[in-house]
């Protein structure tokens, strides 16, 4: 039944709208099997410090992330009762993939380089049954064949998180840290993910722009949950920054030079 709205009804409901360019994404690496350990030192034999500094650097260069879709699975019944047409559900089917597109950073390439490994561990490449690091030239000799991990051993069962906040939910304060409000957030959480395939990147001597490095993550299914901000992550992170990263990497880190048509940026 229509009622009368207040202007204080009409500003925190249709004056308030989400926006979509404030959210954090989470990526994880292959916690279970025999062999889980294997992974990490293969990223640190390729320059990758895990889970440490480049864990939170991996996070916060992710530009572009998809909330993914479900849809019910039905079939038709048209025997049961005479002239009527029912619809059961029969299967929950989820996205096939989410995508997820990096800023590429200069000094180290890592958003390129995770994935690289990554995909490389789950072939096989440059491993051996003893899951030892094999030689460059093993890997450039035209017989060299690739050999499938196990899945249990390249999947992450859990930790591929994309978490949808808003502008105002964490506050930072003017002598560091960040409020911990009682306000909620969107959680989707992937269950059993690794990387799927890496776009191409193409590179050109025309007019400069951000290299970006765009990954199809392939999942089983997610769970979306509201959690309370204070809990979705951890205290020592700031998710602001990551929209503050979007925003200065476009007009920041870039020679001044005539020859370069450099992005348009709001950054002050």
């Amino acid at each position: 039944m229509p009622s009368i709205k207040s202007v204080d009804d009409i500003k925190s409901s249709l004056l308030r709208p989400s926006l979509t360019s404030q959210f954090y994404v989470e990526i994880p690496v292959p916690s279970q099997g025999a062999n889980s350990d294997s992974f990490k030192q293969k990223l640190q034999g390729n320059g990758v410090s895990w889970p440490t500094r480049d864990q939170d650097t991996l996070n916060l260069l992710c530009s572009e992330a998809v909330l993914p879709g479900s849809s019910l699975a039905t079939f038709e019944i048209n025997n049961d009762r005479t002239g009527v047409t029912e619809r059961h559900v029969h299967r929950r089917m989820f996205d096939d993939r989410i995508d997820l597109t990096f800023y590429v950073d200069v000094e180290n390439y890592l958003p390129i380089k995770f994935f690289e490994t990554w995909i490389d561990f789950i072939s096989g490449g440059a491993t051996t049954t003893n899951f030892v690091e094999a030689s460059r030239n093993e890997l450039i000799n035209k017989n060299y064949f690739y050999r499938m991990n196990y899945p249990d051993d390249y999947t992450a069962d859990q930790g591929l998180k994309v978490i949808k906040f808003e502008r105002d939910t964490y506050k930072s304060q003017d002598k560091g840290g960040f409020d911990r409000p009682t306000g909620s957030v969107l959680e989707y959480n992937f269950v059993r993910a690794f990387p799927l395939s890496i776009a191409s990147m193409p590179v050109s001597y025309e007019s400069s722009s951000l290299l970006k490095c765009t990954v199809s993550m392939s999942y089983i299914r997610y769970v979306v949950s509201m959690k309370k901000a204070s809990e979705s992550l951890p205290a020592s992170t700031n998710p602001n920054k990551a929209s503050d990263l979007k925003n200065k990497l476009s007009a920041q880190n870039f020679i001044q030079n005539d020859s370069f048509n450099l992005p348009s940026s709001n950054v002050a």
